[in-house]
């Protein structure tokens, strides 16, 4: 299954590194494209359930990277404005 990394900036200008186990997370988002710290957060949940769900038809279980990379975005849109804008950098 083909793995995807994507960098977003953050509203203070940091940038972190997620990771999805399945190309589906490019449906959700696109390079270049901005959103509102809640928007990214609730569809990256729907992204990583979505790619978890990939992974658990295919090889019987679902994809623990999946569930600590939604723990990591949790935490660090924690400390952003939710009205604050995330840019996809690379997809």
């Amino acid at each position: 299954m083909p793995e995807v990394h994507f960098t977003v900036q953050l509203p203070d200008g940091t940038r972190e590194q997620c990771y999805s186990p399945s190309t589906v997370v490019c449906r959700y988002f696109k390079q270049g494209e901005e959103m509102s710290v809640t928007d990214f957060l609730t569809r990256s949940r729907a992204a990583l359930a979505e790619a978890s769900e990939r992974v658990r038809a295919r090889y019987g279980f679902a994809c623990s990277s999946v569930s600590a990379q939604l723990q990591e975005i949790e935490q660090f849109t924690k400390r952003q404005p939710p009205d604050g804008q995330v840019r996809i950098l690379s997809i």
